[in-house]
């Protein structure tokens, strides 16, 4: 095994494009799930994952 892992969706648990290897660490990126489509902020440390927003839907005016 390589030690990398495929990180999953936090919202509908798929498989993203995104992996992950043991020394990997990520503040505030925007994880897109290309299932869900679902835009979540995320932190990962030593591939612990921690959700920290789920952006809401704005809509826009014209």
């Amino acid at each position: 095994m390589s030690g990398r892992v495929w990180l999953y969706c936090p919202v509908c648990n798929s498989k993203t494009r995104i992996q992950l290897r043991a020394d990997t660490i990520l503040e505030n990126f925007p994880l897109f799930c290309p299932k869900c489509k679902h835009e979540t902020v995320i932190s990962v440390k030593y591939q612990k994952i921690l959700t920290l927003k789920e952006p809401d839907a704005l809509t826009q005016s014209r």
